[in-house]
This record gives structure tokens, C-alpha cells and sequence, in this order.
């Protein structure tokens, strides 16, 4: 025991942990504690992939938001050491951070390593792009002191939030950048001038009042769980359940697909709060919820869904990371996509193909019709999901893959045998029925990128705290509170993405102390009403798809003149 505690206690310095990395460790740290994480990747509920995003960083807000105190406590059984004083976040491997090896670090002096420094500790906004970078651009026709939002840190539907395209139609050009760089680099300096510094005093600042709004938040008791708000949903459920079943019984058949839709619609928000470990607070308890509603009932996968909006949670809006924001060929929510980017979650590279280009430059018009569908897609990816065995194979969740197998499985068989096939008597009305019960779920789709799509994808590089990042890409919908039902918390995805562990039916009460949050640190806060918010989206996707008309029409110049040196 005694070794072990001098294991734990004793000191590593950055040097250690560098070569560490780089012989294929998954090391971070959490409350200066040195954690390798390599025996429990298999193990892992929330996916490797999560882990990976924070090897080499300061993963404290990210650990401790997401795990309960008693798996917090577990953790300290892959403590390895200790470090002293700040950490410096490296540049994870997954995101293209490179390390060093012991032999190549034992070559260089203290005084060399601390001038050589490391390719992922000196890294900044302007280069963190997976695009090689130009020298810096300044936009002569936006000052950049007019863009910082003091003394006013909601964003209503009258501020700005982004840039548009006919910044960079009037832009000056750089004879050595392309449209695309030029566009990347408005955009970081939009954000750097909108949002704190990322330098270490005021980030630590940030950071600091953050953990002290966590305690807040802990001791008035706004991770209890309202059980009784619960209750009120499992009446609407069975609500919805019985006009289903008697508009069917009673020959109804295409309207019976209303009800359905609804249960489904409103069933996802109890998933998702069920997926965070928020509903009873027990792993086991709260998987068991999520999988049974997402695959018995729903025909989905919340073992997906989780690997997926784990490293969602972690890398939110960024187009190399992020799988919620991936949709090519069918929408690019940032200039970024037209370049052709890898996706770490994916492993593949999303071309942006001949398809893409026809259908980015009208995707502000088939946004709502593909939502339409969104959620025959969702079969898709549970599926693949599913049968890659891409989950956790050992652990308390070994079991999982095959329960929800079982259940999209039964799912199948009351949906599109019992209903589908034997309850309603003709192909056309059995086609409506499938059309209107999957249409309908549609407000479910765009309330998920409604948080996301408008906000920021610049990447502020490896120091920006964690606190500051949620925010600065992710959108809280404005409703009155009896409409919060038809929201389901997604209309607090800001607020939940600094407290994912919070129980739905108390995000409405911490919203008050995340604005007062916002003003003391001086970051944003982005709030909308509902129509304004679709407005903003929209807004982007026209953006793009201006932008992917001017890189079009670049390129054609470029190929007329012969010159391919510019893109």
C-alpha cells in the first residue's frame, strides 16, 4: 500500500508525461491528478473516443461534469502520479497533436525544451485549423473592439452572432491567402474579439468562477431530481399511448400516426436525460431507461447515442470532431466542409464531392424537408452502430449491445408487423401512416441542431476553458415555462452543456445563475425565441451556401486562367 501511495503522490513533470503520450498512453489530468486511462478504454460507457479528446489536457471540468462522486472516486485507482502548479494543455493525438519520445526529449536541455516548447503547447486559434493557414488576415471593415458585447451578454435576435458572406465579398483579398482562409480568419477574429482572451489569467478567472457556480448549483440542490415533474410526463405518455391505441382500434389509421409521433417526440427527452445519468442517478438504473425507451419502443439505439453525444459534449461545433455537426453531403454548417475535412469520429475523409456541391448551395431550402426524415437515419446509424460492435465489450455495460439489439428487434416486430403490416388493411394507408409517424417527430430534429448549427465552429485553440467553449457554441431557446414540455430541456443546451448532470426539470432555475455567470467573466450568452432562433440557423445555411457559390465561382476563374496555386 505503501508503494502505491508513493506511486500516486509522486511528482511528474511535463517532460515524463510527454514521452508517456507519445509511446501511446492515454494520460490526462483531472484535479492534478496524472490518470492513464488505458485499461479502462474497452471498459468505458461514454466510448474511447471520449478519452482520447482528453489525453494530454486538463480534463477537470470535463471528468467531473459528466461522473458522479462515486466514479470520480474510482477514477484515483489509475492515478499515476501528480504534477505541480498549472498545467498546459498539449494538443490531444487524436485532434494531430505530435509528442515526443524519451530519447528525443533526453537530447534536449531544460533550457532547449523550454524554447523549443511543443508543437501542441504553442498552439493558437490561427493554426489549430486542419487547413494549412495563411498569414493572419484583418478584415479592414470590422473594427474589432465594435464586435466585444459589454455590459450585455445575452445576445438577443438583434446582435450579431456571426459573419456573413458579404464580409468576405467585401474584404479586401490577400494575395496569398484563398477565399476559404481569408473566411477562417474573419472568423476567428470575430470570435477573439467577441469572447474573453484566451490567455491563461483570464481563462484561469473563468474557470475558477465556474467551479465556484458548480458548488452553488450543488448546494441549493439542483441536481435533485423533481420526481413528480416526472410523473406529469408519464401521464402525457400514457396520453399519447391510448389515443394511439384507439384511434388504431378504431379504424383511424392514419391519424393514430399523431399520437404515436408525439409519444416518440416527447419519450427522446426522457432518453436523453436518462443517457446523462440524470433521472435516478444510478448507471445501471438510468442505461436501462434510456436503452429501453430508445430500442423497444423507439427502435433506436442510446448505446449510439451516447458514444455519439459523449464526444459531442467534449469537442461541440468543432468540423473535424464533432459528429453532431457532420452532415455532408447534405448540409455544411461552416465554409470549413468545402475544403474536403478527416473526421476523427467517422475515421474517414467527407469530400466534399459533386453531390455535396449541388446540394450545400440550396441547403437553406431543403433544411425542413430533410427533417422530415431525420429520423430514418437515426435507424441507420443505431444499426451501424450496433452491429460494429463499436461499444463498450467489458464492464457493466458489456451487456448492452445485446439488449438493445433484442430491443430494435421487438421494436420491429409490434411497429411493422403488429401495426404496420396486421392492424392497418391497405398499402396507402399504411404508407401515410408510416410517412405522418415519422414526419411528425421532425420538431425533435430541429430543436437538436437548433442549439448548434448557427453558433461558432472557429477553433480558439487548446487554452480556452471549457466553461467559455460551451457557451460560445451552443444556443438556449427562449419559451415560457409551460411550453417547456414541448422543448423538453433542449431549450437549455447552453446552461446543459456546462451541467449535463442536471436534471431537466431543473434547468430552468439554474439559468438565472448561468447569466449572472455570464456577466461577472463578460461571455455572451446566446438566447433566443424560437422563430428568431430558426431565423439564425437558416441564416447560416444560406451563409454557406453563398460562400460555396463564391469558392465555386473561384475556382472556375482559377482553372479559366490557369493559375492552381490559390486554393
Amino acid at each position: 500500500m505503501d508503494a502505491q501511495l508513493q506511486r500516486k503522490s509522486r511528482i511528474l513533470s511535463r517532460r515524463e508525461i510527454e514521452a508517456q503520450i507519445a509511446n501511446g498512453r492515454s494520460i490526462f489530468i483531472v484535479d492534478n491528478k496524472v490518470l492513464k486511462a488505458d485499461a479502462w478504454l474497452p471498459y468505458h460507457p461514454g466510448g474511447d473516443k471520449a478519452i482520447r479528446h482528453m489525453v494530454g489536457r486538463d480534463a477537470t471540468d470535463e471528468v467531473t461534469r459528466f461522473h458522479s462522486s462515486q466514479t470520480l472516486e474510482l477514477m484515483n485507482r489509475y492515478q499515476i502520479g501528480r504534477i505541480e502548479g498549472r498545467w498546459t494543455n498539449f494538443l490531444p493525438p487524436i485532434q494531430g497533436g505530435k509528442f515526443r519520445s524519451q530519447e528525443e526529449l533526453d537530447r534536449l536541455s531544460e533550457e532547449e525544451y523550454l524554447e523549443s516548447g511543443h508543437s501542441s503547447e504553442q498552439e493558437t486559434p490561427s493554426s489549430s485549423s486542419s487547413a494549412d493557414q495563411s498569414p493572419v488576415f484583418e478584415p479592414a471593415d470590422r473594427p474589432a473592439a465594435s464586435l466585444r458585447q459589454r455590459n450585455a451578454t445575452i445576445l438577443r435576435p438583434s446582435s450579431t452572432s456571426s459573419i456573413s458572406s458579404v464580409d468576405l465579398d467585401e474584404t479586401t483579398p490577400s494575395p496569398k491567402m484563398s477565399v476559404l482562409d481569408r473566411r477562417t480568419q474573419q472568423e476567428l477574429d470575430f470570435d477573439k474579439a467577441k469572447y474573453p482572451s484566451v490567455d491563461f489569467k483570464t481563462q484561469d478567472n473563468i474557470t475558477q468562477k465556474y467551479r465556484e457556480l458548480q458548488q452553488r448549483i450543488v448546494a441549493e440542490g439542483l441536481y435533485d431530481c423533481h420526481y413528480a415533474s416526472y410523473g406529469i410526463e408519464c401521464l402525457r405518455y400514457g396520453f399519447f399511448l391510448c389515443a394511439f391505441l384507439y384511434l388504431l382500434s378504431h379504424g383511424w389509421y392514419i391519424t393514430s400516426a399523431i399520437p404515436l409521433a408525439c409519444l416518440w417526440h416527447q419519450l427522446t427527452f426522457t432518453v436523453h436525460d436518462a443517457g446523462h445519468i440524470g433521472v435516478t442517478h444510478d448507471f445501471t438504473t438510468d442505461s436501462t431507461i434510456a436503452m429501453f425507451i430508445a430500442s423497444y419502443v423507439g427502435g433506436l439505439s442510446a448505446c449510439w447515442w451516447k458514444y455519439n453525444h459523449n464526444v459531442h459534449h467534449l469537442v461541440t461545433n468543432d468540423p473535424e470532431h464533432d459528429p453532431d455537426i457532420q452532415y455532408i453531403p447534405i448540409f455544411a454548417v461552416t465554409h470549413r466542409f468545402l475544403q474536403g475535412l478527416t473526421t476523427t469520429y467517422y475515421e474517414r475523409v467527407m469530400e466534399y464531392d459533386a453531390v455535396a456541391k449541388v446540394l450545400v448551395r440550396i441547403q437553406h431550402y431543403t433544411y425542413y424537408p430533410i427533417m422530415l426524415f431525420a429520423r430514418f437515419n437515426l435507424y441507420r446509424l443505431s444499426l451501424e452502430h450496433l452491429m460494429s460492435g463499436k461499444g463498450p465489450k467489458k464492464g457493466s455495460a458489456w451487456w448492452h449491445r445485446y439488449f438493445e439489439l433484442t430491443g430494435i428487434a421487438v421494436f420491429w416486430t409490434w411497429y411493422g408487423y403488429g401495426v404496420v403490416y396486421k392492424s392497418i388493411p391497405t398499402n396507402w394507408s399504411r404508407f401515410w401512416f408510416v410517412l405522418i409517424s415519422h414526419a411528425l417527430t421532425s420538431p425533435l430534429h430541429i430543436q437538436i441542431t437548433l442549439s448548434h448549427f448557427a453558433m461558432s465552429t472557429a477553433d480558439l485553440g487548446i487554452h480556452e476553458s471549457f466553461a467559455q467553449k460551451m457557451l460560445r457554441t451552443s444556443m438556449d431557446v427562449e419559451c415560457p415555462q409551460w411550453l417547456d414540455f414541448f422543448h423538453g430541456g433542449l431549450q437549455f443546451q447552453a446552461i446543459h452543456h456546462l451541467y449535463p448532470r442536471i436534471p431537466r426539470h431543473r434547468l430552468r432555475e439554474t439559468q438565472k445563475l448561468v447569466q449572472e455567470f455570464c456577466n461577472e467573466v463578460d461571455i455572451p450568452y446566446a438566447l433566443y425565441g424560437f422563430v428568431d432562433g430558426n431565423k439564425q440557423v437558416i441564416g447560416r445555411l444560406a451563409d454557406v451556401a453563398r460562400q460555396a457559390a463564391i469558392f465555386a465561382e473561384c475556382q472556375r476563374t482559377l482553372a479559366a486562367e490557369g493559375d492552381y496555386g490559390m486554393h
